[in-house]
């Protein structure tokens, strides 16, 4: 048994050219801001390629990049810039931040009606209820690459593995929701026997940021796996899927190639809404 590759890539492709034919019949064109502070090369590169693919699709950006040095105060001026601009309908703070930036006060000073990653706390309690708001990115790609590829959550176990702030606590919440259906466990680091969780489960979701944690005896044939995190080793980046988990299960979406193309595209997605909305 071979599974079938979830390509997040060329799905985020046709979802950006979705948008881009959205966006060319806006009067008021989207525009995304990033705060990016640090000299992080992942999270510069990262946000390159976000406002690479604002170009694609038409949507304005406002980048502000911050010296490592640069203290809590300046980040939350930046913030306060983006809150104010007519140009921006929607922005992210780039995470991780520096050691000794409070993350929690500055995701709590965005405006919510331009929190573009779904982080606000207002926005993560309008989806604990169901109501409507900006959805995180990489839990609604989740969501968005099943659709896209006709794999349905009703009714099915779904394990989400990480309890992060960004995937694991609001994934169990969109899964969990009437449209969704899904019943959902997380593991964690303090999960007694993993393995009795993940080898009942339809669907998995690894979000730890351990590399290969995840192997093909800790899965049932024909389920369906999708690799979230991101491990820096000397052999490069790694997910937290072992590559023999392809040998049994049913689907899987890889690191890299998988989930992260669709974080960004909904963050294209986000932004839109935002500014057909405000």
């Amino acid at each position: 048994m071979s599974a079938i590759i979830l390509d997040g890539k060329a799905t985020a492709t046709i979802i950006k050219e979705e948008l881009r034919q959205i966006v060319s019949t806006m009067k008021r064109k989207p525009g995304l801001g990033t705060v990016l502070v640090g000299d992080d090369p992942g999270s510069h590169s990262y946000v390159g390629g976000k406002h690479k693919d604002c170009a694609e699709v038409g949507i304005n950006s406002i980048r502000i990049d911050l010296p490592a040095t640069a203290s809590q105060n300046d980040v939350l001026a930046a913030i306060k810039d983006l809150n104010n601009s007519s140009e921006c309908t929607g922005y992210i703070v780039q995470l991780p931040v520096p050691k000794g930036i409070n993350t929690n006060l500055l995701l709590e000073s965005i405006d919510p009606a331009k929190d573009a990653d779904g982080l606000h706390p207002l926005n993560l309690g309008k989806l604990v209820i169901g109501e409507k708001a900006p959805l995180p990115c990489t839990p609604r790609g989740i969501l968005e690459l099943l659709t896209r590829y006709s794999l349905s959550t009703s009714g099915k176990e779904v394990v989400v593995m990480g309890r992060g702030l960004t995937v694991g606590r609001p994934l169990a919440l969109l899964l969990s929701q009437k449209g969704s259906d899904a019943t959902v466990t997380i593991t964690h680091t303090k999960t007694v026997d993993v393995i009795s969780h993940t080898k009942r489960a339809d669907i998995i979701v690894a979000a730890i940021g351990s590399a290969h944690f995840l192997r093909a005896e800790m899965i049932k044939p024909g389920a369906i796996v999708l690799d979230v995190g991101i491990t820096r080793t000397e052999a490069g980046l790694l997910g937290d899927v072992h590559p023999d988990v392809a040998k049994i299960a049913a689907a899987i979406a890889p690191m890299p190639g998988g989930v992260g193309p669709m974080t960004r595209a909904m963050l294209l997605a986000n932004v839109v809404e935002m500014a057909q909305i405000n």
